[in-house]
């Protein structure tokens, strides 16, 4: 379980340009829940994921994973447990490593680092048969490096590995956005079929309204830094992209980018 108590955020604080990114957010979110979160440019969507990762500290609350107050850990502790997607496809993965060595990597996350042979003839075996799930064809190209990958190959690999060893907490950051909306949908499908086979608690930013609503089993909307709207099972199945957008009307919040995703 992820809870979040009364955790606020404030960017630039005691200027002109203050930005109250959080404001006293109150969260659960049960082992096992599938959460998208939606909400305009500047609502807090980015920033939350950020706090719950460590890579911002939180100026007030706390934040636990799994009964651990985790709040005062670094980013780099909280990665043993966390596992993360971004929005660019060349993030999250070395570049000039071939697709063996980053899923070794990914396989070795909170490890302690110790002398030992390289990648062996089982970890290879289980690479293939996972990368074979992804349909792509990247099974047979162990020893290619990244860098040759299209941004949709890549955006699974990510995928891949951070699952590959089972996280407490999935963060994906609008991980399909830049990707043509063909290749998006391939990896939604992908992220919906490897969340549900390995039942992980997941987070989901999305200004896609249909993805929203589409994967997942709750939905939240954020705007000014807090939490408007949370449905979840029968209520969220009854709810469409027009009901959000008229949500999203209502409260003046309309913006390019989430048009452009929700564009018929």
């Amino acid at each position: 379980m992820l809870r979040l108590k009364n955790v606020r955020k404030v960017f630039q604080a005691g200027t002109v340009n203050e930005k109250v990114a959080l404001a006293a957010i109150n969260l659960e979110i049960p082992a096992g829940d599938f959460v998208t979160i939606i909400g305009s440019n500047g609502a807090g969507k980015s920033t939350l994921l950020n706090v719950i990762a460590g890579v911002y500290p939180v100026d007030a609350g706390r934040i636990y994973l799994d009964d651990q107050d985790v709040t005062g850990w670094a980013e780099h502790v909280r990665a043993r447990l966390m596992g993360r997607v971004f929005q660019d496809p060349l993030l999250g993965t070395a570049a000039s490593m071939t697709i063996e060595e980053n899923l070794a990597m990914a396989l070795r996350r909170g490890e302690k680092r110790r002398l030992r042979k390289g990648i062996t003839a089982a970890e290879r075996a289980l690479f293939r048969e996972r990368l074979a799930e992804l349909g792509l064809g990247l099974e047979n190209r162990l020893n290619d490096r990244v860098r040759l990958l299209s941004g949709g190959q890549r955006q699974a690999l990510t995928l891949l590995m951070a699952t590959l060893k089972k996280p407490q907490l999935l963060l994906l950051d609008e991980h399909t956005a830049a990707l043509d909306p063909k290749t998006g949908e391939k990896v939604l499908d992908l992220t919906i079929r490897l969340v549900e086979e390995h039942r992980l608690t997941t987070l989901m930013v999305t200004h896609n309204l249909h993805q929203a609503l589409r994967a997942g089993n709750r939905t939240l909307m954020m705007d000014e830094g807090q939490i408007i709207l949370d449905v979840r099972d029968a209520e969220r199945q009854r709810t469409t992209v027009h009901d959000l957008l008229a949500l999203f009307e209502k409260r003046g919040v309309y913006s390019d980018k989430l048009l452009l995703a929700n564009a018929p």
